[in-house]
């Protein structure tokens, strides 16, 4: 519970820090004749939703286990991370459409001084917010506050091309802002697939990384009292792992030696990774024709 309320004050700080960026840019990009600044609004505006979007997922994952949802409601965390994915696709092609539009038609507005001005104070709030997010979503493990955090850093990467583009139109070259719209819009598209196919990967209970599955492995077969690893199976569930392992044993122990055993291989897999929720250990009598362990 502790983490959600660390990862939602982080979004909280978000959100009002996004609202107010927002209504500096859209302005200065209205009122200054920035095409590139108006597309960075736009995406700063989506980075507001978003943040509200998550902390209403951090809210549900943080429920826990009732009648109709035994495993938990952790995956509302991967769900709102999904849609976020979704919002920054569809907004990085209404970007795109725009800038080529204004490219076709042609265009010889000149940004105003604002423009420069906006482009910088956005640069520099949303790196400071990329490192706040970055590092928190590290710290309490959260894939939505990490997905959050890689979205201000593209907004800062598509501030820094608004920024080229103000001041090449500047320079008189006013097809360099639609330019630097553009270029924004498939940044904005290339973050966008980067968390749909990971948030994808973890709701189709995607594995951990074989990295560790290997290292859990060795952990369990250097245990003398296993006979044969079987079978080892973990799955991702939104911030937390379910882990199934079949273990092998001597036929003649008690049912309690056993059980023993079964608590003993928990234990090495908890030792191994921090964000496990669960693990299923099921005991097997050894087939004496397998006697070496896997």
């Amino acid at each position: 519970m502790e983490r959600y309320k660390e990862g939602q004050k982080v979004l909280m700080l978000s959100i009002l820090l996004n609202i107010g960026l927002t209504i500096l840019k859209i302005l200065v990009g209205i009122i200054g004749n920035s095409q590139a600044i108006l597309a960075d609004g736009i995406h700063t505006m989506t980075d507001a939703a978003s943040s509200i979007g998550l902390i209403l997922g951090l809210h549900m994952a943080a429920k826990p286990e009732d009648k109709d949802h035994p495993y938990g409601h952790e995956k509302a965390e991967s769900i709102s991370t999904f849609l976020l994915s979704i919002i920054l696709i569809a907004v990085g092609l209404n970007l795109a459409y725009g800038a080529i539009m204004t490219l076709i038609k042609g265009t010889d507005a000149i940004p105003s001084i604002w423009a420069i001005y906006a482009a910088g104070i956005s640069i520099v709030v949303k790196e400071i917010q990329f490192q706040i997010s970055y590092k928190k979503g590290k710290q309490i493990n959260s894939d939505a506050l990490i997905a959050d955090a890689w979205h201000h850093r593209s907004d800062a990467l598509s501030s820094i091309g608004a920024l080229f583009g103000v001041i090449g139109a500047r320079m008189g070259y006013p097809i360099a802002d639609p330019i630097a719209g553009g270029l924004v819009s498939v940044i904005v598209i290339k973050v966008g697939l980067e968390i749909f196919f990971k948030t994808y990967n973890e709701l189709m209970d995607m594995s951990i990384e074989e990295e560790k599955l290997v290292n859990i492995s060795n952990k369990i077969i250097e245990y003398s009292k296993v006979s044969q690893l079987r079978e080892i199976k973990a799955r991702k569930h939104g911030s937390v792992v379910y882990v199934d392992v079949i273990i092998t044993v001597k036929p003649e122990i008690t049912v309690c030696e056993g059980h023993k055993i079964a608590e003993d291989v928990e234990n090495i897999i908890y030792g191994q990774i921090d964000n496990i929720k669960d693990i299923m250990v099921h005991v097997e009598p050894n087939n004496l024709s397998q006697t070496n362990k896997i």
